[in-house]
C-alpha cells in the first residue's frame, strides 16, 4: 500500500512540475519574465568601460549585455556584419561612413554617445612655438582620421588646406601651405601610435584618445594641442540595418544617453571623453 501511495505522490509531483514548467514557458512566450541577450563589440577604453556601467541599467529592462572587447578597428565591423555581434561601439561617424562605403556594409547609425577629442603629443617639444622646421608628424594609416588631424594642425596655424576641399576628407596632398615643412607619415596602425610616441622623441604624434588613455596619456594634460569639444567625430552605436528597430538595441542607446551615463563619463574621464546629446 505504501508503495502505491509513493508512486501516486511521485506521479502527482511530476504533473505539478510539468504544469509549472508549461506556465513558465507561456509567460516567457508572452514576454512576462523574458530576458533578452545582446552582444556588443567595443574597444577597451572608454567604450567597454562605459558599457559596463550600462549593464545594471539594462538588466532592469530585462536585457543582458555581453561585451566583446577588441583591440583594433577592423574586426568589430566584420563581426557585426557576419552576425557575431548585435551592435558595436567603437567608431566615429566619418570612419563608420567610410567603412560602409568601402565594404558595402548594410549598417545604420543608431545614435551618438560621446566624443574622444584627438590630440597631438611630443616627448621633446613643449609648445607649438617650439616646433622645429622639418619635424615628422606620425599619424594613423586610417584615412578617415587624416582630415580630422590635418584640420587640427590647420587650427593651430601650422598648415593651410585647400579651401575647395572638405576638411573631413582632406589628405596630405591637400596641404597648400606648410611653412615649417612638416613631414606627415601615415604609416602605422592607430594602436601603435603610443609606442611611436615613446620611440620617436623628436616627432609629433597624433594619437586617438582611446589608445592614449590606455597608454596613460591624457589629451587634456599631456598633449601639445587638442581638438575642441565641438568636434563632429561622434562615437556611435552601429547595428545592422535589419535591427534598426530592435527594442533591446534601442534601449541600449537610450541607456547610454542617460544623465547617469553622462555623469559617469564626465567624472571618470575629466574631459578626455565628452558625452554628447542625442544625435
Amino acid at each position: 500500500m505504501r508503495k502505491v501511495l509513493l508512486l501516486l505522490f511521485v506521479g502527482l509531483f511530476a504533473l505539478v512540475l510539468a504544469a509549472c514548467s508549461s506556465e513558465d514557458e507561456k509567460q516567457s512566450a508572452e514576454g512576462g519574465d523574458e530576458t533578452t541577450a545582446i552582444k556588443v563589440g567595443a574597444t577597451s577604453i572608454p567604450h567597454a568601460e562605459v558599457l559596463e556601467q550600462a549593464k545594471p541599467l539594462l538588466k532592469e529592462k530585462g536585457i543582458e549585455l555581453e561585451i566583446a572587447e577588441y583591440q583594433d578597428y577592423i574586426l568589430p565591423n566584420e563581426d557585426l556584419s557576419n552576425g557575431e555581434l548585435d551592435a558595436n561601439y567603437f567608431q566615429h561617424i566619418p570612419y563608420f561612413e567610410s567603412q560602409v562605403a568601402d565594404f558595402d556594409y548594410d549598417f545604420v547609425n543608431l545614435g551618438g554617445i560621446h566624443i574622444e577629442p584627438m590630440a597631438v603629443y611630443s616627448k621633446s617639444i613643449n609648445s607649438v612655438d617650439d616646433i622645429p622646421e622639418g619635424t615628422e608628424v606620425i599619424i594613423s594609416r586610417s584615412v578617415p582620421d587624416h582630415g580630422r588631424i590635418l584640420a587640427l594642425f590647420e587650427a593651430e596655424g601650422l598648415i593651410k588646406l585647400d579651401e575647395s576641399v572638405n576638411k573631413a576628407s582632406a589628405t596630405v596632398e591637400d596641404i597648400v601651405e606648410n611653412p615649417l615643412d612638416l613631414t606627415f607619415s601615415p604609416d602605422v596602425d592607430a594602436a601603435v601610435l603610443p609606442e611611436m610616441y615613446e620611440r620617436e622623441e623628436d616627432a609629433l604624434v597624433a594619437i586617438n584618445t582611446n589608445y592614449a588613455i590606455e597608454a596613460g596619456l591624457s589629451p587634456v594634460d599631456d598633449s601639445l594641442f587638442v581638438e575642441g569639444s565641438e568636434s563632429p567625430y561622434v562615437n556611435i552605436i552601429a547595428v545592422r540595418a535589419e535591427d534598426e528597430n530592435n527594442e533591446a538595441l534601442l534601449a541600449l542607446v537610450e541607456v547610454l544617453q542617460t544623465e547617469e551615463i553622462k555623469n559617469f563619463i564626465n567624472e571618470t574621464y575629466s574631459g578626455e571623453v565628452v558625452p554628447v546629446d542625442a544625435k
